[in-house]
């Protein structure tokens, strides 16, 4: 009986720990109650890096003066977002002194240049030292603008973040650069880690009304949320989520409780026109498989199908038209995917379909953060989405 007792103890103390354990990482992806909280784990928006950031003065965080307008924009349901607007490198060198005003000179850098459209992850700002060096980047490598928010709730933006919420802030960005003289087919959409989340629900909905961006870049994307949860590592090393699989219902109830799913995996099928997708293979924040999936995901509509059979009595009939069906699939997956490997940087994974290209580059380098900045990447931006020919 006092072993009996001693077990029955243990168990309810390794599931009460499973159940605290479980609670915490639903906070991850979901509100404490109708009302969000002011502190969202998911979104990190209390987290505002830099401290105390005066983002009425660009120039304090490496931008050239006067280059960069803080401006700050109006969503359909009344809330205010700040952003910055970041003149094409090229739009102003060509300036014969430093602009006094910048709000003459958007609708001009607009006119003749592309713009990207940028959307950050999760946590700090757009004032934040690993976004600012992407602005910079796509500024002078790219000779394109570049047009910054910060969703709801973070930054100085009023609100509270939520997954309809950023989408609309999404929106209300693009419509801005359209209101700027912008054209659709300049405006290259621009996710990293959460904003690819974002990018992919926001292509999906321009696609649906026949509005055609002239790219979508995914870096370091998510195939969901969920699966976010079920991949994600501790310093790349300890899954978050593992420990709940031994307790019974815990990972299904887990996946109901989801109220911010961000399922980009789930817009694939409604985004249109040519996409990139970039992952590097040091990523510790979220493997580089969530690109794979992702990838064949927008390949899937060009195969032919692979059924895998089902049930608990599989016949030798059912398996043998299966390996016939992979054969098929293997063979038509060669014939229309590009496989390129680039020595000391990655490897490109490409195919054309339905009159648009999809790219899926892998580097070796750059980890979550400093992905968007590897030159390499940027120039497959370039070449892409035909980057040069806009700037003539």
């Amino acid at each position: 009986m006092p072993n009996k007792s001693l077990l029955e103890r243990a168990r309810f103390g390794f599931t009460l720990l499973g159940g605290l354990y479980a609670v915490a990482i639903g906070l991850l992806a979901s509100r404490l109650d109708e009302q969000a909280t002011a502190f969202s784990v998911l979104y990190l928006n209390a987290i505002r890096l830099p401290l105390f950031a005066k983002y009425n003065i660009p120039e304090k965080y490496g931008l050239a003066p006067n280059k960069t307008s803080n401006l700050y924009i109006t969503t359909p349901d009344n809330e205010t977002l700040g952003a910055w607007f970041v003149l094409s490198d090229q739009y102003y060198q060509s300036l014969p002194q430093v602009p006094r005003e910048l709000d003459p000179h958007v609708p001009l850098a607009v006119k003749h240049h592309p713009t990207v459209l940028f959307f950050h992850g999760n946590a700090a700002t757009r004032a934040f030292s690993a976004r600012v060096l992407h602005y910079e980047a796509y500024s002078s490598r790219l000779g394109a603008n570049v047009l910054a928010i910060d969703y709801r709730g973070f930054a100085d933006s009023t609100g509270t973040p939520s997954e309809s919420g950023l989408v609309t802030d999404a929106r209300a960005a693009w419509d801005w650069l359209l209101q700027q003289g912008a054209k659709e087919e300049d405006i290259i959409l621009v996710g990293h880690s959460l904003g690819t989340g974002v990018v992919s629900q926001l292509a999906a909905q321009l696609s649906d009304e026949g509005l055609k961006p002239r790219g979508v870049v995914l870096l370091s994307p998510f195939s969901s949320i969920r699966e976010v949860l079920n991949t994600y590592q501790f310093f790349g090393m300890i899954p978050l989520t593992k420990p709940l699989t031994m307790i019974p219902y815990v990972p299904d109830l887990l996946t109901m409780a989801l109220i911010h799913r961000f399922d980009s995996l789930k817009a694939v099928p409604r985004i249109k026109g040519p996409v990139l997708i970039a992952h590097a293979e040091d990523d510790w924040d979220i493997p580089y498989t969530h690109s794979v999936v992702l990838f064949e995901a927008f390949l899937k509509p060009s195969l032919p199908p692979l059924d895998l059979p089902e049930g608990l009595s599989v016949t030798q009939e059912s398996w043998e038209k299966f390996w016939a069906q992979r054969d098929i699939w293997t063979t038509k997956r060669a014939e229309i995917v590009t496989t390129t490997e680039l020595p000391n940087f990655g490897t490109i994974e490409e195919f054309t379909a339905d009159d648009r290209k999809v790219l899926f580059v892998k580097t070796l380098a750059g980890g979550h953060d400093y992905l968007g900045i590897q030159e390499g990447v940027q120039d497959f931006i370039r070449t892409t989405f035909n980057v040069r020919r806009l700037l003539a």
